[in-house]
């Protein structure tokens, strides 16, 4: 037999997805994935760990890294921990895609482009949400300004929520996926847990319902798992910094609370497929945010 008898006829890569807090990772990763598997709120830094989205079509599959946002405050472990996270995503990948918000440059923005400079792989620049762009002429000087910076070697303007070019973006990705074995099963969308997941799930209802009421560093951590027949029970601690926020996050007579249980009951159903019984309560861990001992008992690992 020749050699091009045993060419692999199928192709597979991995894709890390970075860019400044807030300008629409998860949600670019969502609905390119077609569901939702990265938390999304309006508050920046929501997304605190990768989070792999695995999308597999014919002979091709793309594992798309979201990452949390780059950022210039470092003053906690937790911000630190996210910039190390997001910055090893950028190792052996073997394609980058630079997000950023419309016409928008920031110097997060130039702090995210310093690590893409030194990637050694395709780098595409896309620039989220054009839908809300007036003069869409504004656009080409924009790219030169940065392309000027570093070059790119493609960029596709589009609208992740909307929708609107993701067909393009995943098109150009997965002609640059290199020829491999799939790292996943078809069927898989994702390398995190059921309980990462329900973690997540009640982080983001909280950071919705409660926006600037809760400052950014609550936590939750599942304490239980288990089925009763066909019915899962999940335990789920919120962890607060101060005594204040937990009475915020409980709300007038549990009111706040159980709205967050019902909103992140309803999604993890979905996401399960299961019966779920959620039993969430508050508990105050000060200063969680900025210990290196208590990220890692949450599940806050470096990579």
């Amino acid at each position: 037999m020749t050699t091009k008898e045993f060419q692999l006829d199928t192709h597979c890569g991995y894709v890390a997805i970075v860019g400044r807090p807030n300008v629409g990772k998860s949600t670019l990763m969502n609905h390119i994935l077609g569901q939702k598997i990265s938390i999304t709120s309006r508050k920046p830094q929501t997304t605190r760990q990768q989070i792999v989205g695995i999308h597999t079509e014919d002979k091709t599959q793309i594992v798309f890294v979201d990452t949390p946002g780059l950022h210039l405050g470092q003053e906690k472990a937790i911000n630190r921990f996210m910039n190390r996270t997001a910055s090893a995503a950028l190792k052996d990948v073997d394609v980058v895609v630079f997000l950023i918000d419309r016409l928008q440059w920031t110097a997060e923005d130039e702090y995210v482009l310093e690590h893409v400079k030194s990637v050694n792989c395709p780098v595409i620049l896309a620039i989220n949400k054009i839908d809300q762009i007036d003069n869409k002429e504004s656009l080409l000087p924009h790219i030169e300004k940065i392309s000027a910076i570093r070059s790119f070697d493609h960029v596709v303007p589009l609208s992740a929520l909307k929708g609107h070019n993701l067909n393009q973006l995943v098109s150009i990705v997965s002609g640059l996926m290199p020829r491999s074995l799939h790292y996943y099963p078809e069927d898989q969308i994702t390398d995190r847990s059921e309980r990462f997941m329900a973690a997540e799930i009640v982080r983001e209802k909280v950071l919705r319902q409660l926006g600037d009421e809760v400052p950014y560093d609550i936590a939750v951590e599942i304490e239980q798992w288990q089925f009763e027949g066909r019915v899962l029970h999940i335990h789920a601690a919120i962890l607060v910094a101060r005594k204040g926020q937990k009475r915020i996050v409980i709300g007038d007579q549990g009111s706040r609370l159980k709205s967050i249980g019902t909103e992140a009951r309803k999604d993890m159903e979905n996401l399960f497929d299961a019966k779920i019984m959620l039993h969430l309560w508050v508990k105050v861990k000060g200063g969680w945010s900025d210990d290196e001992r208590a990220l890692k008992s949450l599940g806050y690992l470096d990579i």
